[in-house]
């Protein structure tokens, strides 16, 4: 049994979801575990994925992540000195429910970004595909096209009944998702318009990933060879 680390402020109910909440309902700390979804993280990688964190809270809140056995922390001796931030298995079964809090969001809070909202489509991937559930098995590329640093790939595993993200790109998905970062946005925002998007390879693979990363309904046929 977990002991609660210091520094808190508990529900003091006997109660799953008052437990749960204390140690996982204060501000980032859930957005930290989305963020390590797709594998271990350095600190300086968080402070990008999180930028309205301060770095003091963010250090405060990977100690107390680390202490509640949520993450490891690995330290390699290299010069500059490095720390990667990985997630429990403990910490990992709380994936489908971040998705679970994506899907109220996208029904009940979602709209265009507003001002001074910074946009990330990796967040709202990884938010999301705690909750994929699928019959089928294969990779999908959600690539994001940029004129300035090329493309950044996110790709997603289907096995086993759900989905996840993992970093080895090396070898050729079955389908995926291609798209500047407008078409993007257009797919994953209110209007879930996803004509500005492209299937390639397995269709039918990548159309069903993109119906539950960005919960909208059908998307159209729109196919590359």
């Amino acid at each position: 049994m977990t002991t609660l680390s210091s520094k808190r402020h508990p529900y003091n109910q006997w109660s799953p979801d008052a437990r749960a909440l204390d140690r996982v309902g204060d501000k980032w700390t859930l957005l930290i575990i989305r963020d390590l979804a797709d594998g271990p993280r350095r600190f300086v990688d968080l402070q990008r994925t999180l930028p309205g964190i301060s770095t003091e809270q963010l250090r405060s809140r990977l100690n107390r992540m680390v202490d509640d056995e949520l993450l490891t922390r690995s330290r390699y001796r290299e010069v500059p000195p490095r720390v990667d931030y990985e997630l429990t298995e403990e910490a990992r079964a709380l994936l489908p429910a971040i998705a679970a809090i994506a899907r109220w969001g996208y029904q009940h809070a979602w709209g265009e970004a507003l001002a001074g909202e910074h946009v990330d489509i990796g967040a709202i991937l990884r938010a999301t595909v705690g909750g994929i559930v699928t019959e089928r098995s294969g990779d999908v590329d959600c690539v994001i096209l940029d004129d300035i640093h090329g493309e950044t790939r996110w790709r997603i595993a289907l096995e086993g009944g759900t989905g996840r993200l993992v970093r080895d790109t090396d070898s050729e998905a079955a389908g995926a998702i291609i798209g500047d970062e407008a078409a993007w946005r257009a797919a994953l925002g209110p209007a879930a318009n996803r004509d500005a998007l492209q299937l390639a390879g397995d269709a039918e693979l990548g159309r069903e990933v993109l119906e539950q990363v960005a919960l909208g309904g059908p998307v159209q046929e729109r196919t590359t060879t």
